[in-house]
């Protein structure tokens, strides 16, 4: 008995050891570089969703364009980020009708950027691809005024019209 349970225990733990010591349970490990700027699972949702705004601010020339999928729970986003150089900490915000503000995601830009025409200055190839966000806010597809993609520190990168 001691032994079908110590068997069933290497059956089922051993397999999700394993991807927890070679990071394939998904994480980014540093060794690693990454294809695109986010994982592909965020840039095929972002395909997929028919709903997509897009802006591009005169002044900072940074682009979003915010996929929108409307769930029972609020509304599901993602981002594509393009012309934004680092390094920045960020956030998307949906701003609603009546002024309420909620943070759908957060993330950082490297000093090379995302979405940068022709690669960075820097030389890495990655800051050419747009960086992909999933988010979700509470708001009801129909309560979102626009979504706002500023630095945590509240100056504004762009804003998008919903």
């Amino acid at each position: 008995l001691c032994l079908a349970a110590a068997a069933a225990a290497l059956l089922v733990g051993g397999p999700l050891t394993v991807l927890a010591v070679t990071d394939g349970g998904g994480g980014h490990a540093a060794h690693r570089p990454p294809a695109y700027a986010s994982g592909t699972s965020e840039e095929t949702a972002f395909r997929h969703i028919a709903e997509k705004i897009t802006a591009t601010d005169a002044t900072t020339h940074v682009t979003a364009t915010i996929a929108l999928e409307p769930k029972a729970w609020g509304t599901h986003t993602v981002l594509e980020l393009k012309n934004v150089k680092g390094p920045l900490t960020c956030s998307l915000v949906a701003v609603g009708k009546n002024g309420t503000r909620e943070t759908v995601a957060t993330w950082s830009v490297p000093p090379g950027g995302y979405g940068i025409p022709g690669g960075a200055q820097d030389g890495h190839d990655s800051a050419r691809y747009p960086l992909y966000v999933h988010g979700g806010a509470a708001f009801a597809r129909d309560r979102i005024d626009h979504f706002d993609v500023e630095t945590l520190t509240g100056r504004r990168l762009v804003e998008v019209d919903a």
